[in-house]
């Protein structure tokens, strides 16, 4: 096991998902972020159901960044709920997992 993680975040947009990655990216609360535009979400919210476009962000990080990057996400993300996911990394590629490692904040 690897303590590589990725963080799956959903947002109103690519161009949101976008800047959340390159806040992230900046502040090396995650090494690299993926932005999938043209998702579509069918979910519940409130009572209604919703259909909405949506953009998928996916973070690499390691695991004892989550909260910090999980707390950021909330501050700086736009939905009174954001999905915020944490997929844990049971194996990789040795090179990227070290590159992740030598590219974000060290371990607090």
């Amino acid at each position: 096991m690897t303590d590589a993680i990725v963080v799956l975040v959903t947002t109103p947009s690519a161009e949101k998902a976008a800047e959340l990655a390159r806040t992230l990216v900046e502040e090396q609360l995650a090494a690299c972020g993926n932005v999938l535009p043209a998702l579509r979400s069918i979910y519940r919210w409130e009572g209604k159901i919703h259909d909405e476009p949506e953009a998928l962000l996916i973070l690499k990080t390691r695991a004892p960044l989550f909260e910090a990057l999980r707390e950021r996400i909330v501050a700086l993300h736009p939905y009174q709920v954001p999905e915020v996911l944490r997929l844990d990394v049971a194996a990789g590629h040795l090179p990227y997992l070290e590159w992740i490692r030598d590219n974000v904040r060290p371990s607090p």
